[in-house]
């Protein structure tokens, strides 16, 4: 997948804020609530975002709880796809399939329902921010074993020295802002 330009990058950033020692000690946090307040931001996001998928055939958008809720429903809108939600463990109603991961900060569980994806459907992952990649690969592995395709990954922040990237085992990755 292409790279956004620089000054979209550049202006998307600036809309970052970091909070040190978040969650713990020695954790520098990438907060995006002041992304996705900034009206004008989050739409640039969101179009950018949208731009890069828009010739990709997709059937549906697996937005990982829970940022990567509001960037994932405005995919799916726009894109003319389904939306299902990756949610933590015990948050969905009907049975399930689960899979454990490690983050940079602990261990947790993501769950799908049976029933989200059908076989051979294409599933675009999105979600707010591409760290250790736990996640991701944990809502790929989720897709896959329910014979789902998936196609790419989409975030709107990767942080590189996290190498979540290699953990999606050469699934394309979109990012627009890298730190």
């Amino acid at each position: 997948m292409a790279r956004p330009p620089s000054d979209l990058s550049s202006a998307l950033a600036a809309r970052i804020r970091d909070i040190p020692d978040f969650p713990k000690p020695g954790i520098l946090f990438k907060d995006l609530t002041t992304l996705f307040k900034d009206a004008t931001a989050f739409r640039t996001a969101c179009d950018a975002l949208v731009e890069a998928f828009r010739d990709t055939p997709l059937d549906l958008v697996a937005a990982i709880e829970s940022r990567g809720f509001p960037i994932g429903g405005v995919l799916a809108h726009q894109l003319g796809v389904g939306l299902v939600p990756v949610r933590k463990s015990g948050r969905l109603p009907a049975a399930s399939v689960s899979a454990a991961y490690s983050l940079e900060y602990g261990e947790a569980v993501l769950e799908l329902h049976r029933d989200a994806v059908e076989p051979g459907q294409r599933v675009l992952i999105v979600d707010d921010v591409l760290a250790t990649g736990g996640s991701a690969a944990a809502a790929v592995r989720l897709v896959r074993q329910l014979g789902g395709v998936a196609v790419a990954g989409a975030f709107l922040v990767e942080l590189l020295p996290l190498g979540g990237r290699a953990q999606l085992g050469g699934l394309p990755v979109t990012a627009l802002v890298s730190f």
